[in-house]
């Protein structure tokens, strides 16, 4: 299959092609790769301490331009959970992320599939979310092989182990290249109702053929935080459900270093977080030496609020990297909106990388005080913790705790709010179907939790009744789908109306050549509309939907309210469709900024130098975007030899006019950030007038700049260029260079005058 090209599309027709023949390129989880301690990402001068290897395309955090473009990735593999539903969106939504560091997908399935008892084929919706097919899953990891690729790092793809079918999925996650799974019997018992006996035997089995396949694991206690009324007093019981897992894991052969512990910080803001958090995820990762650990995001607390969510999330974080979590999750901060947008998953991923870099090499910096409160916290944590386990034995194990209520019951133990969740023994869904072995039972597979005892008809000269001629118990039977991928069925589409081709058609048809805005799925067209109103939230709310759909939106609806002030106002987002497509052949485009190479302005302006003055005029006190465009450390135009005047902010027109005449300048650059009252048109129209006024306009290049500078308005107000946000010194210096060269009738460069 030919390579990603990065300028174009992924193209889903193309993976879905040959399905049927495709075969994972890898299996197994892959860690990345750490760079030794005070490793330089070059060109950027500083050492880093818990970094990866760098990918080869990526895309940088928005501030990596004013450090060489550089793309340090933290040590933490990053996860991005991903929910559109449908499999090709989703595809799409795993080439972005992973482009911006993540290398975990978790694509989330609907929770009815913990009832089905079997596989489900084609790509059925309308049961509560989208179950996971083998179809979905092998054109996910074979456009993941495509991404690894064009990225230059592994990218895991994960999914749900659990339910009915817990068996049956870990084996189809083996064939079809699956690199890790949530796998935990607690999970079906406590959320999904399914009978304890079932859940554990199950389990067994699963988490065998998982360690089979180099799967690593991610169990589930995370969910009793997200569930108790007062999360923050199940961090003992949280630290028994992690022992539970990873103990009875052990037990069926999986490798420790592929188990991993989801954990989540109990509280957010306006709670003291960080203190009450960091004690749990320190005494989790003290009682638990070896094993891996997920740090999920909080999503208890998450409302409508995204810069809300962002915060907690970045506070999770200082927790992650204060206690080195190994797997990094990431929650879109629109999570609590029900609306998973893709360009939210980016920035998710986005967060967790830049606070991750950001506190690179924070544990070098700061230590916990031997004897202090935290100290206390994690110890008390910890005692709390093994008493409630010596009383779920002492009470007869697991399953009597349960049905005694033990778990998410939010009482801070000892102590008993009496809310837990209490199972019956014989009672759930599943019950009473768990049926002992025959002695003599043979399972032909490479994989199986037991045993599984070969005839001895069927055993060759070197095996006994465990192990069939051929080293594998599947030998005698021609083998198995683990280790003969040819041997898997696969069944595309039954459905004849929900099914991938028809999505795509429909999402063609909606497109119909023409540019329609996405957020969820390929051309929805939806966007999303910020507005204050001065209105009481009802009022507001009401008045931001009838905007709305005055402006042309269909099924307007709100998102978001925040009230400011109970009085004054309240900020609402609505979200909703547009009606039309832009046609992208009649879109008339900007030229890109035309600038000369440096060798150039280099040469011209040591055969003509130049004199500039700039300033921040009026009572404007901004200074970056001029020293950007003008200091030689930002690339401004001191770097290509013009002598540069800077006076300064607060600068008034008059006072930048008279140090041009003295200094003999060529040109006046002003830059004007404040808006209000158009007072930076005002300021250009003022500059233009007064050179105009003192018979000097021949005599200067004027220049504006500011976020709100246009060209076309500069030069409406008389100045002869204008430079908007994101302007470089090149581009000025080279506007600089040619308009200077045309006045005197010549072209800058080479010799003669005559650019090369």
């Amino acid at each position: 299959m030919p390579l990603l090209d990065p300028e174009r599309p992924i193209d889903i027709e193309t993976i879905l092609r040959d399905l049927r023949d495709y075969r994972p390129r890898r299996k197994g989880w892959a860690w990345r790769r750490p760079t030794p301690e005070g490793y330089r990402h070059e060109p950027a001068p500083f050492p880093y301490y818990q970094t990866s290897e760098p990918l080869d395309r990526s895309v940088p955090l928005p501030a990596a331009r004013y450090f060489h473009g550089i793309d340090p990735q933290p040590s933490p593999t990053i996860t991005s959970e991903i929910a559109s539903g449908r499999f090709e969106d989703d595809i799409r939504r795993m080439r972005m992320v992973a482009w911006h560091g993540a290398d975990h997908i978790m694509v989330i399935r609907t929770a009815g599939q913990s009832h089905f008892d079997g596989l489900i084929e084609g790509t059925p919706e309308g049961v509560g979310g989208v179950p996971i097919t083998r179809k979905q899953l092998r054109a996910s990891r074979k456009a993941l092989d495509l991404i690894e690729d064009e990225v230059g790092r592994p990218v895991n793809l994960h999914s749900y182990v659990s339910g009915l079918a817990g068996p049956e999925m870990a084996v189809l996650f083996v064939e079809e290249g699956v690199n890790g799974a949530h796998q935990d019997p607690q999970y079906n018992v406590l959320y999904r109702n399914v009978n304890m006996v079932r859940s554990f035997v199950d389990a067994a089995e699963a988490k065998t053929v998982m360690a089979f396949g180099g799967l690593a694991q991610i169990d589930g206690a995370h969910n009793a935080n997200a569930t108790a009324r007062e999360a923050w007093k199940v961090t003992p019981e949280l630290l028994v459900q992690h022992a539970t897992n990873s103990a009875f894991s052990e037990a069926v052969g999986m490798r420790r270093d592929l188990i991993c512990l989801s954990t989540v910080p109990p509280t957010a803001p306006p709670a003291p977080s960080v203190r009450l958090d960091l004690a749990y995820a320190v005494a989790l990762r003290e009682l638990f030496p070896g094993f891996r650990m997920r740090a999920q995001m909080n999503t208890r607390y998450i409302e409508s609020d995204t810069r809300e969510a962002t915060v907690t999330h970045v506070l999770n974080l200082l927790i992650s990297r204060l206690t080195s979590a190994d797997i990094q999750s990431t929650i879109t901060p629109d999570e609590g909106r029900n609306v998973p947008w893709h360009h939210n998953n980016v920035a998710a991923v986005e967060t967790a990388k830049q606070v991750l870099v950001g506190l690179d090499g924070l544990s070098r910096l700061v230590a916990p005080t031997p004897d202090g409160e935290l100290r206390a916290a994690v110890r008390e944590i910890k005692e709390r913790a093994v008493l409630f386990l010596q009383e779920m034995l002492e009470l007869g194990g697991y399953f009597q705790a349960v049905e005694a209520g033990f778990f998410v019951d939010s009482g801070y133990y000892p102590e008993r709010a009496g809310d837990g969740i209490a199972r019956r023994l014989d009672g759930g869904v599943g019950a009473g179907t768990v049926i002992p072995r025959a002695p003599d039972y043979y399972a032909p597979v490479c994989a199986h939790f037991g045993q599984s005892r070969v005839p001895r008809d069927l055993a060759g000269p070197e095996g006994s009744e465990g192990t069939a001629a051929g080293g594998t118990p599947c030998a005698p039977a021609g083998g198995c789908t683990l280790c003969r991928p040819e041997l898997i069925p696969f069944i595309d589409e039954l459905d004849p109306y929900d099914n991938v081709e028809r999505r795509l058609e429909e999402a063609a048809v909606r497109r119909g050549g023409l540019l329609r805005p996405e957020v969820q799925w390929a051309a929805d067209g939806y966007v999303t509309l910020s507005m204050f109103l001065p209105a009481a939230a009802r009022v507001a709310e009401a008045a931001a939907v009838e905007i709305a759909r005055k402006l042309g939106l269909e099924e307007p609806e709100v998102i978001h309210s925040r009230v400011m002030h109970p009085a004054e106002g309240t900020f609402v987002e609505v979200k909703g469709i547009v009606p039309f497509g832009v046609d992208p052949d009649r879109l008339v485009l900007a030229d890109p900024p035309d600038v000369l190479p440096e060798e150039v302005l280099r040469r011209e302006l040591v055969e003509h130098p130049l004199t500039v003055v700039a300033a921040t005029v009026g009572e404007d006190e901004h200074s970056v975007g001029m020293r950007e465009i003008i200091d030689i450390k930002h690339g401004g135009l001191e770097k290509f030899g013009v002598s540069c005047h800077y006076l300064g902010t607060s600068v008034p027109v008059e006072k930048a006019v008279d140090a041009a005449i003295e200094a003999d300048a060529g040109a006046i650059l002003i830059s004007t950030i404040i808006s209000h009252a158009d007072i930076h048109r005002r300021q250009m129209r003022r500059l233009s007038d007064l050179c105009l006024e003192r018979g000097v306009r021949d005599r200067f290049l004027l220049v504006a700049g500011g976020t709100q500078v246009t060209d076309e308005m500069a030069r409406a107000e008389g100045l002869d260029a204008g430079f908007g946000r994101g302007t470089r010194g090149i581009e000025v210096a080279s506007f600089l260079v040619r308009a200077r060269a045309a006045r005197e009738g010549r072209i800058p460069g080479g010799p003669g005058g005559h650019a090369r």
